[in-house]
């Protein structure tokens, strides 16, 4: 078999996964009381900061390689928010805890404002069947 190889750098990644996540607190923000679709949108900004941080990992790597120490450790100091992120929406959302939903969502939006969405842009609803993702991954641990 040959290996898979990226083709997206994790800049690129954190960019698209960035404006999904914005696009995502933006819904959540907007739901009157919770339902599926907020299940799935919380799942999917704990999923998509795990996903950024995997991503900040990889490129750190290539610069330590090169012995870009102290580039390495501020690169992932100023990324360490998504860890802690994802780790309290994942609970927060698997144990319904949705002040923590909440507060959580509001820490990553402030992370995040600096994020331009266009009001026509493409993102999509990547956030469908997340909470089962969500669920599934959280069997394997």
């Amino acid at each position: 078999m040959s290996r898979i190889i990226s083709t997206e750098s994790g800049t690129r990644e954190r960019t698209r996964l960035s404006k999904a996540v914005v696009k995502a607190i933006r819904i959540l923000a907007q739901q009157e009381k919770p339902d599926a679709e907020s299940r799935d949108l919380a799942a999917f900004i704990a999923l998509a900061c795990e996903e950024m941080y995997k991503s900040v990992e990889t490129s750190v790597i290539a610069w330590e390689k090169r012995d870009y120490w102290v580039k390495a450790d501020r690169f992932r100091m100023e990324w360490q928010w998504c860890e802690r992120a994802a780790s309290a929406m994942r609970k927060a959302v698997l144990s319904d805890d949705w002040g923590t939903v909440a507060a959580t969502s509001g820490l990553v939006a402030q992370k995040l404002m600096k994020v331009q969405l266009a009001p026509g842009a493409r993102v999509g609803t990547p956030w469908v069947g997340a909470f089962k993702q969500l669920k599934v991954g959280d069997g394997k641990k």
